[in-house]
């Protein structure tokens, strides 16, 4: 109510009582008011209320919310059933306009406003996480690998003659997938192999540059968060690399805000030499559903092109989601959140290493990589190649998500092009391996649960495994209650799991 509905209000009840009520109205509206001044995240969270409150202010400022509206087009925010209506917050009209997804919206004065203070925030937030001297971002709704996409077509006008993307090895697909989607052709780069690490080969990198011809490479297209024993790749040099040949340089940070490394790379990065624009998704580093991602750049102008690129109106729901998350954590409850998680980090990381000495195993050493880590299963490899692939099988139906167990010598082809030792970004990692991930929201009892159930497994595989060795001489492999789920040639033996094989072929990952 405003002050004069206060004012009368008084002759209803008690001056004292509306007073009060008035001045509790006034705290809120205080929030609301810096928020909009500022355009930065609140340092302490916001109590739901007020965060309901404000959404419905803003939504109120659309027009399918007018009183006596009388809506005569085709996209009018129409909305056939109360529940959906209810779940978006009786925002109906999306984002932005057919020619930029930045752009004010006419009939939604509220969502317009909406996008654009949640922009503004979660810059204010990525300068917070590490990287201090970004100047541009914005929250489209798609995920990573489109989000990716997005980018390499806004380069396209700039650098008309090139068709090649250079792109250090990262055996995920869509990543891979979005560079073939933009219509370019990826010259993948192998990693080299540093004591356990997978790591960046620039000399090969700049050869291939020098190769090609500067002219004819969009981007170097390049990753900070990724599975170990894939490391991060070294950002200053590659940045440096492409500064000297006048090449845009674009980074999948995918769930990297959450690292204080993987930012700190970028912000290097970008000091140094050239990083044009850094994609990251929603749901991995705010703990929102899945659909959206940040697109962040140094400059200005670039940024906007890439948010013009975007053909149509587009979702709000991405932008909504990560508003309401960020206003109920505030800047001091999403540093807490990341303190957490490098202490999880250590704990996980001790944990592991705890486990795999027991088991005659090790956990790799991946000190670059400040998010994954990896334990070998090179003694399992021993009993068969089928042993460490029933091993992802095994802790899958006891409902361990996430983690991946990745085989010698798995193949796999995307879009016409082969990988050999797909899932371990190497033709020939010398052990296979287990991965695990620390990421943001991860609690103590999530790593003590998780070492627990991988304890069994591994002590009922090594039983079971050296039981078939002891008796036959042979690696083959019976039926049991974990056994023949999936051999190297990705196949089904036991219908029961039939829904899952996409999951338990050998180098693919688990479901998150």
């Amino acid at each position: 109510m405003n002050t004069e509905n206060f004012s009368l209000s008084e002759h209803i009840v008690s001056s004292s009582y509306i007073q009060q009520g008035s001045q509790a109205r006034r705290t809120h509206e205080s929030l609301i008011r810096l928020l909009i001044e500022k355009g930065k995240c609140p340092e302490d969270g916001w109590e739901e209320s007020t965060i309901e409150l404000f959404l419905h202010e803003l939504a109120i400022m659309d027009s399918n919310n007018f009183l006596g509206n009388c809506g005569v087009g085709e996209r009018e925010g129409r909305v056939a059933s109360n529940l959906v209506a209810q779940r978006h917050y009786r925002f109906m009209h999306g984002i932005g306009r057919s020619g930029d997804v930045a752009a004010i919206q006419p009939k939604a004065a509220g969502s317009s406003l909406m996008n654009k203070l949640t922009n503004s925030i979660v810059l204010d937030i990525l300068r917070v996480a590490g990287v201090r001297t970004l100047s541009s971002c914005f929250v489209v709704p798609m995920a990573t690998g489109m989000s990716l996409t997005l980018c390499f077509l806004a380069l396209r006008p700039r650098r008309p003659k090139a068709k090649f993307i250079i792109w250090p090895r990262i055996d995920q697909k869509s990543c891979f997938k979005s560079m073939i989607t933009a219509g370019f052709e990826p010259i993948v780069i192998e990693n080299l192999l540093e004591g356990d690490e997978l790591r960046t080969d620039l000399q090969t990198v700049e050869a291939k540059i020098q190769e090609l011809g500067a002219d004819n490479i969009l981007c170097v297209h390049s990753t900070t968060s990724c599975f170990a024993p894939r490391v991060p790749d070294r950002l200053e040099e590659l940045a440096k690399i492409c500064s000297k040949y006048d090449i845009p340089h674009i980074v999948n940070n995918a769930y990297g805000v959450q690292s204080s490394k993987c930012m700190h790379l970028i912000q290097q990065g970008a000091r140094v030499g050239r990083i044009d624009a850094f994609v990251q998704s929603l749901d991995k580093n705010f703990m929102v559903p899945v659909g959206g991602a940040i697109i962040a750049g140094f400059d200005d102008v670039f940024i906007k092109e890439i948010s013009k690129s975007y053909p149509g109106r587009a979702s709000a729901s991405p932008s909504m989601d990560i508003l309401i998350t960020l206003l109920s954590l505030g800047v001091n409850g999403y540093k807490k959140l990341l303190k957490e998680r490098k202490e999880m980090y250590t704990y996980l990381s001790n944990e592991m290493k705890r486990l795999s000495e027991a088991y005659g195993e090790r956990l790799l050493e991946t000190s670059h990589n400040p998010i994954s880590l990896a334990m070998s299963l090179k003694r399992f490899h021993q009993y068969g190649d089928e042993s460490v692939t029933q091993l992802g099988s095994m802790l899958f139906t006891r409902l361990v998500s996430g983690a991946r167990v990745v085989p010698l010598g798995s193949k796999q082809t995307v879009n016409g092009y082969t990988f050999q030792g797909f899932m371990s970004h190497s033709n020939d990692y010398p052990c296979p391996y287990l991965n695990a991930a620390s990421a943001v929201g991860m609690k103590k009892q999530d790593v003590d649960l998780f070492i627990k159930k991988l304890d069994k497994c591994l002590k009922s595989l090594r039983k079971e495994r050296g039981n078939l060795r002891s008796e036959n001489g042979t690696k083959t492999l019976e039926k049991s209650e974990d056994a023949g789920v999936c051999e190297l040639s990705g196949s089904v033996h036991d219908e029961s799991h039939q829904q899952h094989s996409e999951y338990l072929r050998p180098g693919l990952s688990l479901p998150p």
